[in-house]
């Protein structure tokens, strides 16, 4: 469904503790927010219907499966036409240290987050990237330290508009 429900204190709730624990029992869930478990389940099921629930995983861990270095990659591309800019999002997509991958506005047209195990495995993966074609520029930004690396959106105790 489109339309937004009217979210209440519990379902804020439930929306928190699923993404924190998105294995948590029913029961469990129940106990923590204060309902009974046939009013949780029916909640979570049309949290799920109305699309603020889209799914449940296991959070991995992105330094002993990839690595542990970060690189941000602005891609500038020679052409920006519709096939162009598929046919780069389609190569990029597939590469395994790309972790996530924006189109921008501004001077480049890419932003890319790439992780990897050292300078050798980005200078590889350069290697990859400098030859897909139409890819005209690259520029890279290591990171230092991640302050904040969100992996679901914080829920607010009430939505802006009623506080």
């Amino acid at each position: 469904m489109n339309h937004p429900l009217a979210l209440d204190a519990f379902d804020r709730s439930i929306l928190r503790r699923l993404g924190e624990d998105g294995r948590i029992t029913w029961r469990d869930l129940a106990d923590q927010i204060g309902l009974s478990l046939t009013p949780t389940i029916r909640r979570v099921r049309l949290l799920e219907e109305h699309g603020y629930v889209t799914g449940y995983f296991a959070r991995l861990d992105e330094e002993l499966l990839i690595g542990s270095i970060s690189v941000f990659v602005s891609v500038t591309l020679e052409r920006q036409t519709r096939d162009a800019l598929a046919r780069f999002e389609a190569i990029v997509s597939a590469l395994p240290e790309i972790m996530s991958g924006f189109q921008m506005s501004g001077g480049a047209d890419y932003l890319l987050r790439v992780v990897v195990r050292d300078l050798n495995h980005y200078r590889d993966l350069l290697e990859v990237m400098t030859s897909i074609e139409g890819v005209a520029h690259l520029q890279s930004s290591f990171a230092l330290k991640a302050f904040v690396n969100r992996t679901v959106p914080v829920v607010p105790d009430a939505p802006e508009r009623d506080r």
